[in-house]
């Protein structure tokens, strides 16, 4: 694959062009998560409102019907559902995790098998998060494993 890379003038307007044989889904992954970081996600911490760049994300999770942002400097509260989180992340490096919790594969350090067919993955900032046995393919899936 080729990559050419062109600096443009301040007066024209940036864009990217694919050209491929077929669209992969490795194509629809990286133009789902170009579309994602320009849109940003707005997230509380205390009466701070962040606007917050999807890979900055580690992982997004429900507790008591209220959901978090889990970053590396922190966490912040949204008032996004998991089921609109998803569909925002989808074609990224997201997957669901278990029930309540939709992980980043990309700030996943390393994983290890648990008990019951459960995985622990730790992720780059040291926090250890549970794949539920039900979702551990979708995280073999995207380890390539």
């Amino acid at each position: 694959m080729k990559i050419t890379i062109e600096e443009i003038g301040n007066d024209r307007e940036e864009e990217i062009i694919l050209r491929c044989h077929e669209v992969s889904p490795e194509m629809m992954q990286l133009i789902g998560a170009l579309k994602a970081s320009k849109k940003g996600l707005i997230g509380t911490k205390g009466e701070e409102i962040h606007r917050l760049a999807l890979d900055d994300i580690f992982y997004f999770e429900v507790v008591d019907n209220r959901a978090f942002f889990y970053c590396r400097d922190g966490v912040y509260e949204s008032k996004m559902k998991l089921y609109e989180f998803e569909k925002y992340s989808q074609n990224s490096s997201f997957f669901r995790a278990s029930k309540s919790t939709i992980l980043n594969a990309d700030k996943i350090n390393y994983v290890s098998p648990s008990f019951s067919g459960r995985f622990q993955v730790t992720l780059l900032n040291g926090e250890k998060v549970i794949v539920s046995r039900q979702y551990v393919g979708a995280l073999k899936k995207k380890l390539g494993l």
